[in-house]
């Protein structure tokens, strides 16, 4: 009996110091996030200042300035790769490591928006419309839309660097991935659709379009394809499976026998 309390203690214990650790990897990336998203948006700030573009939805919403787009687009990738990065260097596995990534850059882009907000008073609301990224060509929605998406991703993040070692198993179901590429893909088709249909004019109308609406059904049939990971995970977790297993090794009973000679 002493011999299994004291061989159980430090296997408990470990397990307990790798949760904790784990969590102060998870506030280091997020600490790491906040910072970066301040330098994102003093950064934006100084750039659309300087194009008087503080309010990017407005007539010649992309003007060409200098050399500022061949500084502009570099400088994009670079900032999606440091926070790649970073989940790169957090994670013990790459499930963790992809988990990581996915919470810096959903925290990224939400403070994002409330720096920018408490440095220049922009935006004015979550419906406000801004250019999201200009990688590969512009993409357009409100705030409020690639906010949502950040949020699925802190989610899910989280969950992936956190639990999945302890308390329950990560799906392994191609499906629920194929329904979330496919959110994806449709995500980024309602972002980027009006920068493709300027396309067929000349290339300047990519730079000069503005967006007149934004396809909210097809956007929320994207949001519930992308969630369906955070979705599977959720019922493994609060519904949990129940599995019968059948002990084939005998089992060695413990028991007091009387000795003859006491």
């Amino acid at each position: 009996m002493g011999t299994t309390s004291i061989g159980s203690t430090p296997t408990r214990e470990m397990k307990l110091a790798t949760q904790k650790s784990d969590w102060h990897r998870w506030w280091l990336v997020v600490f790491f996030a906040i910072a970066m998203a301040w330098v994102e948006s003093a950064v934006v700030f100084y750039l659309r200042t300087m194009i008087d573009r503080i309010e990017p939805y407005q007539s010649d919403p992309l003007p060409v300035i200098g050399g500022f787009a061949m500084v502009e687009l570099p400088r994009e990738l670079a900032t999606l790769i440091m926070l790649f990065v970073v989940g790169l260097l957090a994670g013990r596995s790459w499930r963790a490591r992809f988990g990581y990534a996915v919470i810096a850059f959903g925290v990224w882009d939400i403070f994002y928006y409330v720096f920018l907000k408490l440095i220049c008073g922009w935006p004015h609301s979550v419906l406000d419309w801004d250019v999201l990224f200009l990688l590969p060509m512009p993409w357009w929605g409100p705030v409020l839309a690639p906010s949502l998406i950040s949020m699925l991703m802190i989610l899910w993040g989280t969950l992936a660097s956190q639990f999945e070692p302890v308390h329950f198993r990560m799906t392994s179901n191609k499906r629920v991935w194929v329904l979330n590429s496919t959110g994806v893909l449709l995500a980024l088709y309602v972002f980027m659709a009006d920068s493709l249909a300027a396309t067929h004019h000349r290339l300047g109308a990519i730079r000069t379009m503005l967006p007149q609406r934004f396809n909210w059904p097809l956007f929320g049939v994207a949001l519930v394809l992308m969630a369906t990971p955070l979705m599977k995970i959720g019922w493994q977790f609060f519904v949990p499976e129940r599995i019968e297993t059948v002990n084939t090794e005998p089992q060695e009973e413990i028991g007091c026998t009387h000795n003859p000679e006491n």
